[in-house]
């Protein structure tokens, strides 16, 4: 089987990091999130995909000119004008010439469900489309999906209040389409996929649904972003957090280094390592994970944070749940409280305190 990842949107919620970077080229654990996504759609039996591009076309272009992504055939359509996700998928799919039923997963989505089920479920009940569906905490800050006892969906329900959803299911963003919803989608303009094609397949009676309680996480937020890492770092998705990590108790109790590393530190616990990471002595790494080249200098502090590929962190200076984008640098004595994101390249000055912003350049 085929399918459509979209990854057109331009990743606003996790500027600056996605100025300079597509999001789903952002790396989680030292590995690119498409190549999470694809992974995922491989061990399912895909074989042949099609990238839905927008933002930053040349990005995924350039890091994967053979056209192969975990080793996925790969195609490229760059939309014209931002389509929205029903005009992307028709577009993406007309490029691609798809005449057979196809999956659409968004790119910036990491989850475990099985896939394999989705597709059987969608042929037993002879759907049109069937989507799935993954449970919420809370409904009131998602649209809900109630079906039938047979799985056929009955409504959207936009943002319901928490006591009266009528499920706590919400769209997880992996869809079974069927050739024919595409000629449900009108050509060469924005189109809501919930709005106006879903709409559409209720009042048809064709639309079905699948709930998963799988491994389920939308990472379009720094705190989303952050907790991607701290999941694989806290074995909550089994298994090594990247490609070629190996445990390695010498650096300290459930650490993991990728390649050679230079790690003085007696004060790190649940982290990764990047390859060429360089970790003075006298500093303190704690559920965070350090890419590759990254730098942490002497009596420094990053707790429950990623650096990114060849970022610094100058003496003295504490970085609390933050990101810290490829090549930045945090001066001496500088502090970074929760949920900030310093840009690729942003440079703080010694004895800056950033709370929760986002610093795109130098300040």
């Amino acid at each position: 089987m085929r399918a459509v990842v979209l990854v057109g949107g331009e990743g606003t919620r996790l500027r600056p990091l996605t100025l300079t970077a597509p999001k789903q080229m952002l790396p989680i654990v030292e590995q690119p999130m498409i190549e999470r996504v694809i992974g995922h759609l491989a061990r399912h039996g895909i074989d042949d995909a099609v990238l839905s591009l927008g933002y930053r076309p040349d990005a995924f272009m350039n890091a994967y000119p053979g056209g192969n992504i975990a080793g996925v055939r790969m195609s490229y359509a760059v939309e014209p004008t931002p389509l929205d996700t029903a005009g992307a998928i028709r577009f993406a799919a007309g490029h691609a010439d798809v005449d057979d039923t196809f999956l659409v997963v968004n790119g910036d989505v990491l989850t475990d469900s099985d896939i394999s089920a989705l597709i059987a479920f969608h042929r037993q009940s002879g759907a049109e489309a069937t989507i799935s569906l993954t449970p919420v905490d809370d409904p009131s800050a998602f649209g809900v999906v109630p079906t039938d006892p047979e799985g056929r969906v009955e409504a959207f329900i936009e943002k319901p209040p928490r006591d009266e959803a009528p499920t706590n299911l919400i769209n997880a963003g992996t869809y079974v389409f069927e050739p024919s919803v595409l000629d449900r989608i009108p050509e060469g303009r924005r189109v809501s996929i919930e709005r106006e094609t879903f709409q559409a397949l209720v009042e048809a009676r064709t639309l079905f649904a699948l709930g998963s309680d799988a491994y389920w996480l939308d990472t379009g937020t720094p705190d989303a972003y952050l907790r991607a890492h701290r999941d694989l770092l806290m074995g909550i998705r089994p298994g090594p957090p990247a490609p070629g990590a190996e445990l390695d108790p010498s650096l300290g109790s459930g650490v993991w280094r990728i390649g050679e590393v230079d790690v003085q530190s007696t004060k790190a616990t649940r982290s990764l390592f990047g390859s060429g990471a360089t970790v003075a002595a006298g500093t303190v790494v704690e559920e965070s994970v350090i890419g590759a080249g990254a730098v942490i200098e002497e009596g420094a502090s990053v707790i429950g944070s990623v650096l990114l590929p060849g970022a610094r962190v100058a003496s003295r200076a504490t970085v609390e749940g933050s990101v810290i984008g490829p090549g930045a640098i945090v001066g001496q004595r500088c502090v970074i409280h929760p949920l900030s994101v310093i840009g690729a390249g942003a440079v703080t000055a010694s004895g800056t305190i950033i709370d929760g912003q986002r610093v795109a350049e130098g300040v």
